[in-house]
């Protein structure tokens, strides 16, 4: 059954960040190799299929940007604000995975590169991912046990 509706629909997207559990965690970051914020850092992460949940998005997005592939992930949060992504009406919903250490990765998809950062000197992120990090940090106090 089709449906017309009267309203606008906002985009969903879903974000993976993964941070390890050493002495100085890293965090998995990709380089964006498309407008907007070309060149920049952010978390893995894309559009929603309408065939799949956000956590599975999270998953395949991390996969197809950085070759990492991972199932165990930990929900962060929403993140709605109306000017977060110049594209359009964006939400996100932002996942955590912690792992051990690093794991070799590569640029894949639309990410320009991939590389692990340590949580203490971060590039400046693209879109609302420092908002987005500085909620992770808290989630990955939690759960790093």
């Amino acid at each position: 059954m089709a449906y017309t509706y009267n309203y606008p629909r906002p985009a969903v997207t879903a974000d993976c960040v993964v941070i390890t559990r050493e002495a100085d965690p890293k965090v998995l970051l990709i380089q964006r190799g498309f407008d907007p914020y070309k060149g920049c850092w952010a978390f893995p992460g894309g559009f929603m299929n309408m065939d799949e949940t956000t956590e599975q998005c999270a998953i395949r997005e991390l996969e197809e940007e950085t070759g990492l592939q991972l199932s165990d992930i930990l929900q962060i949060g929403a993140y709605s604000k109306v000017d977060r992504d110049p594209r359009g009406r964006t939400i996100t919903v932002a996942y955590l995975a912690i792992i051990d250490e690093p794991i070799a990765v590569t640029g894949q998809d639309d990410a320009a590169k991939a590389a692990w950062w340590l949580l203490s000197d971060l590039p400046q992120l693209a879109f609302d991912h420092d908002d987005i990090m500085q909620d992770a940090i808290k989630v990955y106090h939690r759960h790093k046990a």
